[in-house]
């Protein structure tokens, strides 16, 4: 690194014998003060999948001078899967807090709501075989420039987006611009990085209704549409350059499937003379429908990411009967397992999005695996729990074991992003030069 530093001042024909070595010395000192913030544009576009050796910048605090880059870490791009791996600790997290950024819900608040402990906050996931480096800002913003981000999905979804507001404020806040402003669609700009981010707020994916409040289990029972995507966001998405597409507790709920117009099934809905198909029928059908639709753009290009299942950890009972999430540290790979619903969801969104990944390929489509799951099982301590809100408030989900506190572990699935990211650039410019080479 410091030879390719110093070419880069000096030229690479300079004789390396003709500098003192007392003057050698006093120019590399200067040189790691004075090159080390520049280096993230240096090496934003790497079209290498060797390791990269970098200067390790140490992040000092999320109450740094905005415009200094240097404080964050460097970055390198090394082929591994980055989804496989164990949680470390990392002293330096985390890089925003509850009292400096205004995109954190309520009910994501955990520090404001009294929870005691803060070590939740401090570990990295830490890929096997590689470094995942935390999520740089500056160099994403970047990356993304000129460009636009839309979440899909329910509100672990809109979780994971308002993290990544979090994030990013750290560099520019964010105007909104959407002219309806609620949460279930909203769209932001960045105006530097004419960068724009957008919410789709779909639990379902398809187009659904809710024929009863209550239902059979007093969570609401909705009619599913199985065979229609749902609207709301398939017609506003063909211009958007990443479209990360989510779904998976809403599915539990009593629903009633129709197909072709007509009730072909349902999950738990105790409806006379209709069969019960369970819940994952109709969450497989949602995401076929979901990527058919996207398949069907003519003019969309540009990448799909289905980021997985994210694993609720609720012990001693389910949601509305008394479980809790109460752990205090990661589990290690070793200590848990996905199985049980969570493993099912999983299962059925890999098994269509091969499906969906292979006919995208031939109509020209990019589908990307965003796999958070193993990392996300792993973080039984995340949730807001009973944290998100006062003790003698009377809320539906009492004790929150589906949704993050932020800041908290989902702030790493944009690690993950950033990454992927980086790839795309490696990919586009290895069939950039496949692409030259045949003409």
């Amino acid at each position: 690194m410091k030879f390719q530093a110093m070419e880069l001042l000096f030229g690479k024909n300079t004789p390396k014998q003709m500098i003192p070595k007392v003057t050698l010395l006093a120019i590399f000192a200067i040189l790691v003060f004075t090159i080390t913030p520049l280096s993230f544009p240096l090496f934003r576009y790497s079209s290498t999948t060797k390791t990269v050796k970098h200067i390790k910048h140490q992040p000092s605090s999320a109450f740094d001078d905005l415009n200094e880059s240097s404080s964050l870490p460097s970055t390198s791009v090394k082929k591994c899967d980055i989804f496989n791996g164990e949680w470390v600790p990392n002293p330096n997290a985390p890089y925003y807090t509850n009292k400096t950024c205004w995109a954190i819900h309520e009910h994501q608040n955990c520090m404001k709501y009294g929870r005691p402990d803060s070590e939740f906050l401090k570990w990295k996931w830490r890929p096997f075989g590689c470094e995942l480096p935390v999520f740089n800002p500056f160099q994403f913003l970047e990356i993304v420039r000129g460009k636009s981000m839309a979440f899909v999905g329910d509100s672990v979804g809109r979780n994971q987006m308002q993290s990544m507001i979090c994030l990013l404020s750290r560099v520019e806040w964010p105007i909104v611009v959407s002219h309806r402003q609620n949460d279930y669609f909203m769209v932001w700009r960045y105006p530097t990085y004419n960068f724009t981010l957008s919410s789709f707020w779909t639990p379902h994916l398809v187009k659904s209704k809710e024929s009863d409040k209550k239902g059979p289990t007093s969570t609401g029972l909705f009619n599913l549409y199985i065979d229609e995507p749902d609207e709301s966001w398939i017609t506003e998405i063909e211009d958007f350059d990443y479209v990360i597409l989510n779904g998976g507790h809403w599915f539990t709920r009593s629903m009633v499937y129709h197909e072709n117009q007509k009730i072909v099934g349902c999950h738990y809905c105790l409806l006379e003379n209709v069969p019960d198909l369970t819940m994952y029928h109709g969450y497989r059908r949602a995401f076929r429908t979901a990527f058919k639709a996207i398949n069907n753009l003519k003019n969309f290009k540009g990448i799909t990411f289905l980021r997985t299942f994210s694993p609720s950890h609720f012990e001693n009972g389910i949601w509305n009967q008394g479980g809790n999430c109460v752990r205090r540290k990661p589990f290690r790979s070793n200590e848990t397992e996905l199985e049980g619903v969570s493993l099912e969801f999983y299962m059925i969104q890999l098994e269509e999005f091969k499906v969906a990944e292979k006919e995208g390929r031939r109509r020209g489509k990019k589908f990307r695996l965003y796999d958070v799951t193993q990392a996300t099982l792993l973080r039984p301590d995340g949730h807001p729990s009973r944290f998100g809100h006062w003790p003698n408030e009377n809320v539906t989900l009492y004790n929150d074991c589906v949704h993050w506190c932020l800041p908290g572990p989902i702030d790493t699935w944009s690690d993950f992003l950033l990454d992927m990211l980086k790839m795309e650039g490696v990919r586009s410019a290895e069939e950039r030069r496949l692409h030259s080479n045949s003409n």
